[in-house]
């Protein structure tokens, strides 16, 4: 895809950098650990927490469960093995051990420092911040170097949702269970109505969270772990199928081939457990921080799931509709009517009256009368101007345009007779500048929306282009 090798080396740099920062102040501060210089955080003020807790295994669980939160993202590798080189496997499973040491290794290198520093949680200064505040003393270059690289990390973080969500969308599209607009590839070969799609709802996020992370974080959670359920479940369910092979053999289920392994039942066993373990975590999550914007995925993910089958429903049926298997061709159409709305006489409506006339020459022009006065002067002017069409003047004494307009065509719908096609031809005049448009009428739009329940009538928009030397610029 266009930009992505050259928005990957844009992206590397600050990854680099926030890693080096990192880790270069976990390996300072074990040394000022080790030999006894390792100072205290002061100056904080502390989150005001609840009552203290006894040890009970549904606290534990909940530790863990935070602990579990802040090691996402790892997932991010298995998403993303298409844009590996060959071979991608092995590529992305180096990748993945590799991200994985350095999580590990930067996740407790924190913890250890922050438990020896005194840092906590507090919502004017983040932990890391307090950390490096020890190490280098606030304003000086490593510490501006620290936090600087881990704002950097914090945007392009941001970012991975805008490659992940329009995949994910397109795929689901492409399935049916979303709106196939998803599948839309832009200019430059990205997924536009997933990336609009995404920024729209993250900006409503933020805007009704009022960007506080602690009240988004559950969202993010429940979502991420009952995924990460539902996988290690459908792995959980694969091996065990494949377990169910002879040696040799294999079977085909919606586009993926299973094969016997013999080690299918270690990798159950694997599998299982994952899905418990997150299926756990997810539960903790649920109940924990239900009245803190939890209950919110939890009955949102419901009513998604029925949206989504009520789309691939709807999908369905329309294939069935459009589907040859039972199509008989119509029989041939024995009259062609044609209408023709005019507000007034002028060059606009002589391209559509002309236009008519390739199609039938049951052709009827009319006019709704807004102006009991104008009466005789547009019978004179069509007169002149109308070759011979015959004008039908339907008289508005409440002066209403379109409603006047649906009834007549609804009515002359109504006593057509079989095999007899209407359509209804549109003057509709182009201004030089698009902004004008506004300030007209848009009939034809109208006529579609009032019209959209009626069958075997065709609406024709016949545009015509004002010129500036037509309109005097």
């Amino acid at each position: 895809l266009r930009g992505v090798k050259e928005s990957g080396r844009v992206f590397a740099l600050p990854t680099y950098f926030f890693l080096a920062m990192t880790l270069f102040t976990i390996i300072i501060g074990f040394y000022h650990y080790f030999t006894g210089t390792l100072g205290m955080v002061t100056g904080v003020d502390p989150l005001h927490g609840g009552a203290i807790q006894a040890l009970t295994l549904f606290l534990i669980l909940r530790a863990f469960s935070s602990g579990c939160a802040a090691l996402t993202g790892v997932e991010a590798i298995s998403n993303g093995v298409t844009v590996f080189k060959e071979p991608r496997s092995r590529n992305a499973g180096i990748t993945m051990i590799w991200m994985s040491t350095l999580l590990s290794a930067i996740f407790f290198g924190i913890t250890f420092l922050a438990r020896h520093t005194g840092a906590i949680p507090s919502h004017t200064e983040t932990v890391f911040s307090q950390i490096g505040r020890v190490i280098y003393s606030a304003g000086s270059p490593l510490y501006l170097a620290l936090v600087g690289s881990t704002t950097l990390i914090l945007v392009m973080a941001a970012n991975t949702s805008y490659a992940g969500f329009p995949q994910l969308g397109a795929m689901q599209a492409s399935y049916g269970f979303l709106p196939k607009q998803l599948t839309y590839r832009g200019g430059r070969l990205v997924f536009t109505y997933g990336i609009l799609t995404l920024a729209v709802m993250a900006s409503l996020l933020i805007i009704v969270f009022r960007a506080n992370t602690n009240a988004l974080i559950p969202l993010y959670a429940i979502g991420v772990f009952l995924s990460f359920t539902i996988s290690q479940i459908g792995m959980a369910v694969r091996w065990f199928r494949c377990g169910k092979l002879e040696p040799g053999e294999e079977s085909r289920r919606m586009g993926s081939t299973l094969q016997y392994n013999p080690k299918w039942k270690i990798k159950l066993i694997i599998n299982s457990f994952g899905a418990f373990s997150t299926f756990i975590v997810m539960i903790v999550f649920a109940v924990t921080k239900f009245v803190h914007g939890a209950w919110i995925v939890i009955f949102l993910i419901p009513i998604l799931v029925y949206i989504f089958s009520r789309i691939h429903h709807h999908y369905k049926e329309l294939e069935a509709a459009l589907s040859l298997k039972t199509f008989r061709m119509p029989p041939y159409i024995k009259r062609h009517r044609v209408i023709v709305p005019i507000s007034s006489v002028h060059k606009g409506t002589m391209k559509a009256l002309h236009y008519a006339r390739t199609l039938s020459n049951d052709i009827t022009a009319v006019h709704v009368l807004i102006d009991p006065d104008g009466a005789g002067r547009i019978k004179a002017t069509w007169d002149y101007w109308g070759d011979g069409v015959r004008l039908e003047v339907i008289e508005s004494p409440y002066r209403l345009l379109l409603e006047p307009l649906l009834d007549y065509i609804k009515r002359i719908a109504g006593q057509r007779q079989p095999n007899e096609v209407i359509t209804i031809v549109v003057p509709e005049f182009v201004p030089v500048k698009r902004w004008h448009s506004l300030l007209h009428m848009q009939t034809a739009f109208f006529l579609q929306i009032g019209l959209l329940g009626l069958r075997d009538i065709i609406i024709t928009e016949v545009p015509y282009h004002v010129s500036k030397e037509a309109a005097g610029g």
